[in-house]
């Protein structure tokens, strides 16, 4: 449901507390204090069924006598009574509900109480926090609708948190820390206000500079996506995920389902949405503090300047065992420096500038390495000495540090700062900081830490907005002929393919296969080999075991018939020794691939129970599970997201190549993970896949053993995405003016070609469009532009052929739908040399037709008054105008009505949505 009526939760103006209460300790009587001490400036109505007054103000015995309809009802009554109540107060008028008790879980008739409360908010829109939580925090508003001990400070942190106990101990530990709130929210058992929901709202919450979560799991995981790659676009999204252990892994049959465990998933999912994903709770806090306070980021390469050695190498330890980049100083910068210090600096980063350094020292070094363009940050650390203090060094160099162009962070060894509390009798720490954008910390491994927090909060960044190549390689791709082989192993009722078979199904999708035959019995083995020639392999054939080797299922270098016969007389008595129960259908017999230095890799698909499918890569072989090089992604992929998978694997630098053995052709690996990810999409009946060993060289890559498990489809193969693939069923081959056209979803490749699109933009158009004079689209704006979420966003474009290989845009119609599906804020833009031919018609009756087959309930938009062309265009397509102040037209059109008019000529621009 989403941000639908969240205003009332977490901005009400009148609050009913609905088991208020003056008993000592109770529930009733500590949320009934909070929301009194808040400062809350509406009306609080205490709700008890047997006393009249609660905390010196007048109660109503029941929801009927309230004096109004309460915007927030905050409920700790006995779980029992709970539905009946959420049906009262939504018939009463209230909108949003905060559930405190628990035992919603007990059953009751056909469900739980926590469904039937569910029920009974239905049919009000009512929305509700909870079960069994702490309650929320709005320092904003005074509201502190919580049982929580203390209250929360006014700041611009988000804080949601699953667990009550976390939200407590948080509360304690940012106060003493001074460290404030827009939102400190408790999900508890989110039955309907979870995670997804929030995000939407707090992404476009001005009070709000960063969200801070606490997760413990997620439903609803494609309104999550959508939900945090919107946020995450917007402001830092910061998360702590507990649990980095899962016994689904161990459940797993296959490689791939091994190698795919929880945490895995969850953190190839929060990389894919842009969220920085950080250890511990601290660390939430510390993230978005230097994300606020740092200077523009430039990229990984950290200079460290430090007087010792000791604390350099800290310093450089935290970073390298942490993955980051250590800058390499520039020629020019060594000879500055070695003009300025003594012989003994350390030549090199990090910069020993001697225990005996005093401040000018300092000032010395800082300014050839604030100047070096090969050093994107610079950390300065400081251990206090006979000759120089901390504040001495911290008076001298923050002013230097606060003027630099580029991320600067300080380090006051053997302080407490002033956002650190001293402990008893300990120093109180550095005079106040000397410059806000300058962070300071007390350990080498806490300064480096929060720079890592920078550097991999904008990788992420960076990832979201990087585009795919322009014109990548079309897929090959033969469903129906996967799909046959699929349904033939279903009918046999298997759930497992034979190798062979499994082998098809990935040639079937481009992936290249070694060929191999099948051999039922010891008499056929010959006839299988001699269509291949010697050498070949030799491989136990069933369905009961999943990991040959480990039996003694396969031998490799056979020369001859009769190598192969004693091979597979010796293979069929150890496998019917070890795994006597195995059900043994025959052997596999193939070409014998010798590919001196190629790489084995893994690369598979696993189906996660909240996420869906997942791509896994990483390092292949007997040894996979031992080795544990891998990483996973969600699909859908492309190119750049493959190329990031496989990057962030060890094996990766292998794969670079090295000395002489040149580098692997990762563009055919790229291509065979995008593979894997459109035979999912394709094929819902696919739920583990393992290609063990793919070879990879500069050849290219060959699956030399391949295995599939599959079930019956409960859902289209779309449908289980966590996020929703391009939907190349919205293809539509259309004519305009004699010219063919196809009107199709943009996609992240478009990039160039939407950028030439709106080169050809006339300025006034572009005024039109922006409501703003342009010259042209930013990078990060038209990224944006390209880069969207089909489960949310829809731009169609009109392409013809072209020079180019993917055509050239003519214009292009989008829409941007709430998260209820209610509504859709449309745009259309036309190329400006081609107005006047209908084409925005085209593209307005595609967009038309996609809303309304989607359930959205209307379309609106904004243009200029002085944009005849649209106004006419909207006219006749039934949408109603609407005359505002400033100059603009609304345009609104209701899909509910069955058999609307189609639209039909006229061009013009639209406001972005």
């Amino acid at each position: 449901m989403s941000r639908r009526n969240l205003e009332h939760l977490l901005s009400p103006r009148s609050v009913a507390l609905i088991g208020a209460s003056d008993r000592p300790h109770g529930v009733g009587a500590t949320v009934m204090r909070n929301l009194l001490g808040g400062g809350f400036a509406g009306p609080i109505w205490p709700v008890n069924l047997r006393h009249a007054t609660v905390a010196g103000r007048r109660a109503y015995r029941s929801v009927a006598e309230l004096p109004g309809a309460p915007e927030l009802a905050v409920v700790c009554t006995p779980a029992a009574g709970i539905p009946a109540l959420i049906g009262e107060l939504g018939a009463h008028g209230t909108r949003a509900a905060i559930v405190i008790s628990s035992g919603l879980e007990e059953r009751t008739g056909a469900g739980t109480l926590a469904s039937a409360m569910l029920e009974a908010a239905r049919p009000y829109t009512l929305r509700i926090l909870g079960p069994n939580c702490i309650g929320l925090l709005v320092p904003g508003i005074g509201l502190n609708a919580s049982f929580a001990h203390i209250g929360a400070l006014r700041g611009t942190l988000a804080f949601v948190a699953q667990s009550g106990a976390l939200t407590t101990a948080m509360l304690d530990w940012a106060q003493s820390r001074g460290i404030g709130f827009s939102h400190f929210v408790s999900l508890g058992n989110a039955a309907d206000v979870d995670f997804g929901d929030l995000l939407d709202y707090l992404a476009r919450d001005g009070a709000t500079r960063a969200i801070l979560l606490y997760i413990e799991s997620v439903t609803g995981a494609r309104k999550f996506m959508s939900a945090a790659r919107v946020a995450a676009r917007a402001k830092p999204v910061i998360v702590v995920k507990a649990g980095r252990t899962g016994a689904s892994a161990r459940a797993a049959r296959s490689h791939s389902g091994a190698l795919a465990g929880a945490d895995a998933v969850y953190q190839a999912a929060f990389r894919r949405a842009g969220i920085l994903r950080v250890d511990t709770t601290r660390d939430l806090f510390d993230a978005a503090e230097i994300l606020a306070r740092v200077k523009p980021y430039a990229g990984p390469r950290l200079a460290i300047v430090a007087n010792g050695g000791g604390p350099g190498v800290m310093a450089t330890d935290a970073l390298i065992g942490r993955g980051g980049t250590l800058a390499e100083l520039g020629a020019e910068t060594l000879r500055k420096l070695d003009s300025v210090l003594p012989p003994a600096w350390s030549h090199a980063n990090p910069l020993d500038i001697g225990g005996d350094a005093r401040p000018e020292r300092y000032l010395a070094a800082l300014g050839p390495v604030l100047e070096d363009p090969a050093i994107d940050a610079v950390l300065v650390i400081h251990a206090p000495t006979a000759v120089a203090s901390v504040a001495e060094v911290a008076d001298a160099c923050l002013p230097v540090l606060s003027r630099a162009r580029r991320p600067v962070l300080a380090c006051w060894m053997g302080r407490e700062l002033a956002s650190d509390p001293p402990a008893g009798d300990a120093p109180t720490g550095v005079p106040p900081p000397g410059a806000a954008d300058v962070p300071e910390y007390s350990t080498p491994e806490e300064a480096v830490g929060a720079f890592l927090h920078v550097a991999r909060y904008h990788e992420g960044q960076a990832l979201l907005l990087e585009a795919p190549a322009s014109v990548p390689k079309e897929l090959s791709r033969d469903v129906q002929a996967a799909r046959s082989i699929l349904t033939g192993v279903l009918r046999e009722g298997r759930s497992v393919l034979t190798e062979p078979e499994a082998k098809e199904v990935l040639a079937a999708y481009g992936v290249p296969v070694v060929e191999t035959h099948i051999a039922r019995g010891l008499s056929e083995l010959a006839a299988a080999a001699q269509g291949l020639g010697y050498p070949v392999a030799l491989k136990i054939l069933s369905p009961d075991l999943t990991h040959k080797s480990d039996v003694g299922g396969v031998a490799l270098d056979l020369e001859s018939p009769q190598e192969l016969e004693r091979a597979a007389g010796a293979m069929l008595a150890r496998c019917r020794a070890l795994a006597p129960q195995a059900r043994i259908e025959g052997f596999t017999v193939q070409r014998m691939v010798r590919r001196g230095g190629a790489h084995e890799l893994i690369a598979g698909v696993a189906v996660d129970p909240t996420f869906g499918p997942t791509i896994v890569f990483g390092a292949g072989g007997t040894s996979v599970e031992v080795v544990a090089d891998r990483a996973l992604a969600l699909p859908p992929l492309n190119a750049t997201l493959a190329r990031d998978l496989v990057g962030r694997t060890r094996v990766s630098r292998l794969l670079a190549g090295y000395r002489d053995h040149p580098a692997a052709d990762l563009a055919a690996l790229d291509e065979a993970l995008v593979s894997l990810s459109q035979l999912v999409a394709d094929l819902p009946e696919v739920v583990e896949l393992d290609i063990n060993p793919l070879l990879a060289d500069s050849q290219g890559v060959l699956a030399l053993d391949a295995r599939i498990r599959i079930e019956p489809a409960a859902l289209a193969g779309t449908e289980r995405f966590a996020i929703r693939p391009y939907p190349s069923e919205l293809e539509e081959r259309t004519e305009l003016c004699g010219q063919a056209i196809l009107l199709r979803p943009i996609r992240p490749e478009d990039f160039d070609q939407h950028r030439a699109f709106l080169a050809r933009i006339s300025p006034e158009d572009l005024r039109m469009r922006f409501l703003a004079s342009l010259r042209e689209v930013p990078p990060r704006e038209l990224a944006h532009l390209t880069q969207i979420d089909y489960e949310r966003e829809m731009a169609f474009i009109a392409v013809a052929p072209g020079k180019e290989a993917r055509g050239e845009t003519l214009g292009v119609a989008r829409a941007s739908t709430d998260p209820e599906n209610l509504e859709a804020e449309f745009a259309v833009l036309v190329r400006s040399d081609l107005k006047g031919r209908g084409l925005g018609a085209l593209l307005l009756d595609k967009l038309i037709r996609y809303c309304r087959a989607r359930g959205t309930q209307r379309m609106t938009g904004e243009t200029l008054s002085a944009n005849e062309r649209m106004l006419r265009l909207a006219a006749e397509s039934g949408f109603r105008i609407e005359r505002q102040d400033g100059g603009l037209c609304k345009l609104t059109c209701d899909l509910r009505p069955a058999g609307a008019a189609a639209p039909c000529g006229g061009d013009g621009e639209l406001r972005r949505p």
